[in-house]
């Protein structure tokens, strides 16, 4: 690559990072620049979990330091996500994820009608809720979530903080805590299967990560100074572009003016 091409990674992988941490889908920024660059949609696919690793790191480090992070919880909560993210990630290696895209921008719409319906329950949460013994529908819940983030990472973040938040009695804030410790741990096992199938970019992946990793310490530090409120409102907004995008609505609106 011409030089003039690192410095953009850069500042795509920190928007991805900050995204990511305080809510999700980060990767439809990152994602559709490594194609760009050249990348074939699957080795793009590996090389953004570098990236992610690096970001995640970042994240619960700071996180803890904060002391926003239940670790007891989110590793319970792991366990089942990254099961369902090595399974994930090894269809990924050969399936279109095109249909998938459709069918979670869809759900995206009716958890953004969730946010605003019930805002109170995303700002505060329910601690006692937190603190129960983690029943079986939970656990399948965040293996299914661990089979969509292992498959293609943009927009797990979203589903993860769904899960924590309505399933799991957290406050947003939180919530990004145990989040990103989860994603944390199913990457590292994701990236493995990605490896092994020769499909990660070293060199672009941790050019791309530097970024990721600024962006990560700005939003875990915003997260615990702005609070729930600030997350949910950035949220709202994450939402509904990542539905627009994965639904093809921006692609139908250029058209309309092309």
């Amino acid at each position: 690559m011409d030089w003039y091409y690192y410095p953009l990674i850069i500042v795509a992988g920190f928007v991805c990072g900050f995204i990511n941490t305080l809510a999700g889908s980060g990767s439809l920024v990152s994602l559709p620049l490594l194609i760009f660059l050249g990348l074939p949609a699957n080795i793009a696919n590996g090389t953004n979990r570098v990236a992610i690793l690096l970001q995640t790191m970042v994240a619960v480090g700071k996180f803890g330091q904060e002391k926003r992070l239940n670790l007891k919880s989110g590793l319970i909560l792991a366990i089942p996500a990254i099961i369902g993210a090595v399974i994930g990630a090894q269809i990924a290696v050969n399936l279109d994820e095109a249909m998938m895209r459709r069918a979670i921008g869809i759900l995206m719409v009716v958890m953004l009608g969730v946010i605003l319906v019930k805002p109170k329950r995303w700002l505060e949460g329910h601690s006692e809720a937190a603190a129960r013994r983690t029943g079986w529908l939970r656990l399948l819940i965040f293996f299914g979530i661990g089979v969509y983030g292992g498959f293609i990472q943009a927009g797990v973040g979203i589903f993860l903080l769904a899960g924590l938040v309505l399933g799991a009695g957290y406050d947003l804030v939180n919530a990004n805590g145990v989040k990103n410790l989860i994603v944390l741990c199913f990457t590292v096992f994701a990236l493995v299967v990605f490896i092994f199938n020769d499909q990660v970019r070293w060199g672009i992946g941790l050019v791309l990560a530097v970024g990721n990793m600024l962006g990560a310490w700005v939003a875990a530090r915003m997260a615990v100074t702005k609070g729930a409120g600030f997350v949910r409102y950035l949220l709202i907004g994450v939402i509904i572009v990542s539905a627009a995008y994965l639904l093809g609505l921006a692609d139908l609106i250029r058209n309309l003016f092309v």
